[in-house]
């Protein structure tokens, strides 16, 4: 899940939009002034960021998640222009945060710069970049447990941002940033009759859908400031609906029924666990692969359908609360507990073991903590769950120019020879952290957990083994695909044309989760 989705422009169709309380065009040269969004004042404490509106609380049987479609648009008033297509005759029904409303087969939306009423100053601390929401989230409750309002954000790479002089740990590396805002960008609505200067947030109505990113999407929508001063599309769908965006993309249509029922509990419960991960932006959800990847719900065949009525509702629960239902392509025979993968609490459900029949288990026994272990395993493969998976097991090339290139300003001050090395493994064999020295004095670079894969983007896993083969080149020679917490996807299909049904396979990959229905109420973390 870490692939971006590019934004897809649609062509726009020429045409004037209809008009219900119209207000009047706004030149554009007039210097309207944008009003602050609304935040309560904290007593000597500056703002981290332009407030946002929290998106709602998760409830009910078949919760409504507010998903992203397409963000940081309007970065620059020269950003792109939003082109918005009816999928059908139905026209779309736009309304701003005034009343006014417009209608049109198509509607196209460009940015305009203007003055706030009175400059904002911005400050915060910053503790980041981090590879992955799930170690950055584990920062913010850190920072949180010390009497912080700690908050994630993604404004490239995941960050945590708390006020300046908030207490935090220790040990937290923070840096300060701050900024005095005295505008902001604003979607401008073209119509025959003018420009109209819209007033966030944007309500839209597509009766018969919405055409986008290649796909029809049913919302309703909403175009919303983020927290980057930026804007956002997001999709109000209901998670039933949303799964059947997702589930084709994540494990295939054509995989075995009860696969396919756990592939639909697991994103069910993976959507409700982390609808607090864009928090600050004001929704729940991305549609990429730093969320699950959401595309149109159309494309979910009747298989996938029948899964996701089949197990209506139903989810994985650890004490009354959906658990972090994290899975991946393929893990390479050992699942990986949680702490292997992300900077987080151990958890009872994300074990590390072998993942294959008994004489799998008995051949590879845990802990698998040392390089003769690990090359042991990945020269086998005879009785492993997912084995016919393509990178079941793989090998990569690493020369120095490519790990320099990767390391960016970290790898320049490190003269040649440079030396790759193992440093830490964890139960499963996965390595934990890796360092690149050179030959000088400088300081070698340490990379740990998910920040190795980010990294170094050719490892398709982080349990492998490392060899020189020539002076400044390396072997790497590993197994699977992903981080290996949770359920193997390719693992769980073996397992279901053996007969297995979803909540065995569950039960498999996550030991301890209940499997049953919606807790109630179901409240975002």
């Amino acid at each position: 899940m870490t692939r971006w989705i590019a934004l897809s422009l649609l062509m726009w169709l020429p045409g004037g939009c209809s008009a219900q309380n119209l207000t009047p065009p706004v030149a554009e040269s007039a210097p309207t002034l944008v009003s602050p969004d609304p935040l309560p004042e904290r007593q000597g404490e500056p703002r981290t960021h332009r407030p946002v509106a929290a998106p709602p609380s998760i409830r009910g049987n078949n919760p409504v998640l507010w998903v992203s479609l397409a963000s940081r648009l309007g970065v620059l008033e020269s950003s792109p222009s939003l082109n918005l297509q009816s999928a059908g005759s139905a026209p779309l029904v736009l309304r701003d945060a005034s009343g006014a409303e417009w209608s049109d087969s198509a509607l196209r939306l460009r940015w305009r710069r203007m003055p706030l009423e009175q400059p904002q100053v911005l400050a915060r601390q910053v503790a980041g970049p981090f590879a992955s929401f799930e170690s950055a989230d584990r920062v913010a409750q850190r920072w949180r447990a010390v009497g912080a309002p700690a908050q994630v954000a993604h404004p490239q790479d995941w960050e945590v941002w708390a006020p300046p002089g908030a207490p935090a740990p220790e040990d937290l590396e923070l840096r300060s940033w701050s900024k005095t805002l005295d505008a902001g960008v604003q979607p401008v609505l073209e119509t025959a009759d003018g420009n109209v200067l819209l007033k966030g947030p944007l309500k839209i109505q597509a009766a018969d859908g919405l055409r986008w990113n290649r796909g029809v999407f049913q919302g309703p929508f909403r175009l919303q400031r983020d927290a980057y001063e930026s804007w956002t599309l997001v999709e109000q769908v209901p998670v039933e609906r949303y799964l059947e965006g997702v589930v084709p993309h994540e494990i295939g249509a054509g995989s075995p029924t009860s696969a396919l029922q756990a592939q639909t509990v697991l994103a069910r419960t993976w959507a409700l666990a982390n609808s607090h991960r864009f928090r600050i932006d004001g929704y729940h959800l991305c549609s990429d692969t730093q969320c699950q990847v959401y595309s149109d719900p159309r494309q979910a065949g009747p298989a996938v359908r029948e899964a996701i009525a089949a197990t209506s509702g139903q989810l994985l629960s650890w004490q009354r609360q959906p658990i972090s239902a994290v899975y991946h392509a393929s893990n390479g025979g050992v699942m990986a507990a949680g702490p292997e993968a992300w900077s987080m609490d151990p958890q009872p459900y994300l074990k590390a073991k072998p993942d294959g029949d008994e004489s799998w288990r008995a051949r590879h026994t845990l802990p698998l903590n040392n390089r003769e272990a690990v090359a042991s395993l990945l020269a086998d493969g005879n009785g492993a769950y997912g084995r016919n998976h393509p990178r079941f097991r793989w090998s990569r090339s690493l020369r120095a120019a490519e790990l320099r290139k990767a390391l960016g300003q970290q790898g320049l001050v490190l003269q040649d020879p440079l030396r790759l090395e193992v440093v830490e493994r964890g139960t499963s064999g996965r390595v934990l952290s890796l360092k690149i020295s050179g030959a000088s004095d400088a300081s070698p670079v340490i990379l740990r957990l998910d920040q190795i894969r980010r990294t170094l983007r050719s490892l398709p896993s982080t349990l492998f083994v490392i060899d020189s083969v020539a002076p400044q080149e390396w072997i790497v020679r590993g197994g699977g695909f992903g981080h290996g917490a949770g359920l193997s996807q390719a693992g769980a299909i073996d397992l279901a044309r053996w007969g297995w049904s979803a909540e065995r396979i569950l039960s498999h990959y996550y030991p301890g989760a209940v499997y049953g229905p919606l807790p109630q109420p179901l409240e975002s973390p």
